[in-house]
């Protein structure tokens, strides 16, 4: 490195001038940041980013017991490099910085300045030199956790998890009156490991020493589910469960867990748990998301209530209990909670009004609706609220009207000009104007050839008006530019099916739709159809009973209904008609299909 010879001399006397500002800066040089060493936030976020929790923590200020450190003599030469590094760092030249630190440690082995490199290091991404000067720090300052958790982080970082190893034992040993705590700074020092199966093998052979501790095999279960080994880890937080029972964390991974292959399972697991250990709020919480998923609407209001009545003034669980009761088509208790969030510190009121608006709609009260749709901003609720207003105005009979909010509506991007275009042709289909919605639309793909949502909408619109090559062509196009959306694959292939059409096509594209979206209840109900096209009813029958039991669409009980009735199942079938017909007395597939097979 640079020495008092070189193209940089500073004469004695300046070096004199200096010693009293050096030795304030060399005896708290270990607390100093890098980012106010280069005045700049930017520098602060950097290097934040970059450091591993277990360095950001290890490199916070602390106390500095003055009487442990060495008798430092400060030389010409060690001020002159160390002006020189600090000099560096304030210029932006972070390496030339962080190699001169490091070479201060080494020969004076001062934990100051091993501390003081190890920081400089990382903001210079320079992690080994980070690793040799926080190896110094720790050899220096042996009875401090700081420079050992800042080593371990970094031998983690770089991906040397067996030199990290005996490092991480310290850690966890020296806080024997807090395993728990050690295990939780574990996890999030090991959450940077670059190879997630190794970091895996490394907390199980640190959890090893502590199979007693439930807090030891928690950690194995995160760190397996970052390895993306839910085997293991279910196992592993099951016995953290076990160890300590009334600990709510192991049992909340168990439920993300099983939650993937079965709902109800961890819906059961959460019941149970709450049954033992009711004031769990946090598990009731996960409880209530989980009956939500399960369309458990009114056992999920009642649980988001019972969380309220231990905090009445979270907003939160009193806007979860507003849309759920406007989901359980409880106007009374819907406008209640929502009103109350108006006048109180919720932070999205004007959703609140977007959703007192569709309560008035509930109720007919037309006008009100208007009028809360009317008092949303121009924020993100802004063209939800118009369109809103728009499909209340011809509800009205006032299309024309209605046409003109949303053209007049203040779109912010082209995204939500899109939206305005698609909800005014949504308006006009409605209005039995399918001719006027497909002009509408292609004049907008005219400016935007290659929008998504256009194509999609203009392929269906042009279904209604018989332009079947329009159909096929522009959903093709789609699926050159989007090769992942499902919905053009089974728009494509249910076409082709509903017209009895090269079926063999129509199936392949609707399987593509299917690998997808496996769980889409429409595109189901598409390879349903093209089966029962195709002749084979019984797998076609098995594809339409899921499509139904997993949306109970009337499109979809319409061809349930045919083929029941076509495997001769005639009384299920005018059931499913019949029900469907209760529900959507107005659905133009359903009353045809019912008038062709019971005329």
């Amino acid at each position: 490195m640079l020495g008092p010879h070189s193209q940089l001399p500073i004469r004695a006397a300046a070096l004199r001038l200096s010693a009293a500002m050096a030795f304030v800066v060399f005896a708290g040089c270990a607390a100093t940041p890098p980012q106010q060493a280069t005045a700049g936030e930017e520098a602060q976020d950097e290097s934040d980013a970059d450091a591993p929790v277990g360095e950001a923590q290890a490199l916070a200020p602390e106390a500095v017991d003055r009487s442990a450190l060495p008798n430092q003599e400060l030389t010409e030469n060690l001020l002159y490099e160390f002006l020189l590094a600090e000099i560096a760092v304030q210029r932006g030249n972070a390496a030339l910085s962080a190699q001169a630190y490091v070479d201060l440690a080494k020969r004076t082995r001062d934990p100051r300045i091993a501390r003081r490199a190890t920081e400089v290091a990382l903001y210079a991404r320079m992690n080994n030199a980070a690793i040799e000067s926080a190896t110094v720090w720790h050899e220096t300052e042996p009875g401090s956790a700081r420079p050992l958790q800042a080593l371990a982080g970094l031998l983690v970082a770089a991906g040397r998890y067996d030199e990290a190893l005996p490092n991480l034992r310290k850690l966890l040993a020296g806080s024997a009156n807090d395993l728990a705590n050690g295990f939780t700074q574990l996890t999030r020092t090991l959450a940077n490991a670059q190879d997630k199966r190794a970091a895996l093998k490394l907390v199980h052979s640190l959890a090893a020493d502590y199979p007693k501790l439930a807090e030891s095999h928690l950690a194995v279960a995160r760190a397996a589910v970052n390895a993306g080994d839910e085997r293991v880890a279910l196992e592993e937080a099951r016995k953290a469960g076990q160890l300590r029972p009334d600990w709510d964390t192991p049992v909340l991974l168990e439920a993300q867990l099983l939650q993937k292959a079965s709902v109800d399972e961890a819906a059961t697991l959460l019941a149970g748990y709450l049954k033992k250990y009711p004031a769990a709020r946090e598990t009731r919480l996960a409880y209530a998301r989980l009956l939500v998923a399960q369309k458990r609407f009114g056992e999920a209001r009642a649980e988001f209530q019972r969380l309220m009545a231990g905090v009445p003034d979270s907003t939160d669980m009193a806007f979860a209990v507003a849309l759920l009761s406007l989901q359980l088509k409880d106007y009374d208790a819907a406008e209640k909670y929502l009103r109350s969030l108006i006048e109180g510190p919720y932070r999205d009121k004007d959703g609140v009004r977007l959703y007192l608006g569709q309560v008035a709609e509930e109720r007919k009260d037309l006008p009100e609706a208007l009028r809360w749709y009317g008092e949303v901003g121009e924020g993100e609720q802004y063209v939800q609220a118009q369109i809103r207003y728009a499909q209340v105005l011809a509800r009205q009979g006032k299309l024309d009207e209605a046409r003109g909010r949303l053209q007049q509506a203040a779109a912010k991007n082209g995204q939500q000009r899109v939206q305005l275009i698609l909800a005014e042709a949504q308006l006009l289909r409605d209005a039995n104007q399918p001719k006027t919605a497909f002009d509408l639309v292609g004049q907008a793909l005219d400016r935007v050839p290659n929008n998504p949502e256009l194509l999609y909408d203009y392929a269906m619109l042009a279904e209604k008006i018989e332009r079947v090559d329009i159909l096929e062509a522009s959903l093709r196009k789609l699926i050159e530019i989007r090769p992942e959306h499902a919905h053009a694959y089974n728009a494509l292939g249910y076409s082709l099916a509903d017209r009895n059409q090269r079926l063999p096509e129509a199936r392949e594209l609707i399987e593509r739709a299917l690998q997808l979206a496996p769980e889409d209840s429409f595109i189901i109900d598409s390879m349903g159809w093209v089966l029962y096209r195709m002749g084979n009813l019984k797998d076609s029958l098995g594809y339409l009973r899921r499509a139904f039991a997993g949306r109970p669409d009337p499109e979809i009980a319409a061809h349930l209904g045919e083929v029941l009735w076509a495997v001769g199942e005639r009384a299920e079938a005018e059931r499913v008609w019949g029900d469907a017909t209760r529900e959507s007395p107005d659905n133009e597939t359903l009353a045809n299909t019912i008038k062709r097979f019971k005329r």
